[in-house]
C-alpha cells in the first residue's frame, strides 16, 4: 500500500474573509503583540504516522520555539503556505528532560535519532552545514506529539478527537512516493543528507525501550466517564 501526500487540499466550509474581517486583521496585527508566535524561529520538515497505523503517513511542517535550551514547542501544519492547516502540536525535550518522565509517560514519545540521521528531518532552505548545526542536538532529543486534524483522510475540518502520532524508526517504513515527493518539491536528497550525518549520536544512554509506544502501536481513545458536580468539589476560601 502507498500513502499519498496532501500537498493540495479542499476548500474550508465557510465564506470567503470579507473586507471588513481582513480590515480589522491587519488593523489589530498593528496593535497587537504576538509574543509567543514572534519567537518562532525554526521551520522542519519531517514525517509523522499515527500511533496505531503506519501506513497512515503525514508530511509534517514543524514551526518551532525554544522555551529552554533543553525544549522547544513547534506547530504542526501541513504545509509551509501561507493557507496552510495547523494539524498538531509537538513538543520536544531532551534526553535529560525525558529520563525524567514516568515510564508510561515514555511511550508517548519518540525517538529522532533516525529521522535526522537518515535525512528525512531537515530544515527547508537552510544549507546543509547550518542545518547540521542544531540537527546534530535533535538527533539527541525525544518528541510528544498530536495531530487533530485527519488530512490524510481528506477531512475539510478537524474531526474526531487528538491522535498519538510517532516517528519513522528504520529503513522501509517511508513510503517511497512520498520520499520522492518531497525531495522534489524542496530540492533535496535524503540518501545524500544521511551521508553527510554519519558522524551524529542519538541519545547517550541509547533509545530508551520504553520511547516509540515500547515498539507496540498506541491510540487515543474516548472514554465516558461521570463528571463531579460542582457541588461535590471542595471548596477553600481565603
Amino acid at each position: 500500500m502507498e500513502g499519498k501526500n496532501i500537498s493540495t487540499h479542499p476548500d474550508i466550509p465557510g465564506e470567503e474573509t470579507h473586507t471588513g474581517t481582513a480590515l480589522v486583521e491587519t488593523a489589530t496585527a498593528a496593535i497587537q503583540g504576538f509574543g509567543p508566535i514572534n519567537k518562532i524561529h525554526q521551520h522542519l520538515c519531517a514525517f509523522h504516522f499515527y500511533g496505531h497505523d503506519m501506513t497512515r503517513q503525514v508530511e509534517a511542517h514543524h514551526f518551532c520555539a525554544h522555551q529552554n535550551d533543553e525544549m522547544r514547542q513547534c506547530l504542526i501544519y501541513d504545509s509551509p503556505e501561507k493557507d496552510a492547516r495547523l494539524i498538531g502540536l509537538e513538543y520536544i525535550v531532551s534526553e535529560n528532560l525525558f529520563m525524567t518522565l514516568p515510564d508510561e509517560e515514555k511511550r508517548m514519545w519518540h525517538s529522532h535519532e533516525y529521522e535526522v540521521k537518515s535525512g528525512v528531518l531537515f530544515m527547508p532552505g537552510i544549507p546543509g552545514p547550518i542545518q547540521r548545526q542544531d540537527l546534530d542536538k535533535v538527533a539527541k532529543t525525544y518528541g510528544k506529539v498530536f495531530h487533530f486534524w485527519q488530512v490524510d483522510k481528506g477531512d475539510d475540518l478537524p474531526l474526531g478527537i487528538p491522535q498519538v502520532m510517532m516517528a519513522l524508526t528504520r529503513d522501509g517504513q517511508l513510503y517511497n512516493n512520498l520520499k520522492q515527493d518531497v525531495e522534489t518539491r524542496f530540492h533535496v536528497c535524503f540518501d545524500s543528507e544521511s551521508e553527510n550525518r554519519k558522524s551524529m549520536t542519538g541519545p547517550v544512554h541509547g533509545i530508551h525501550p520504553m520511547a516509540n509506544a515500547g515498539g507496540k502501536g498506541i491510540k487515543t481513545v474516548l472514554r465516558e466517564t461521570d463528571c463531579e458536580p460542582v457541588d461535590s468539589v471542595p471548596r477553600v476560601f481565603v
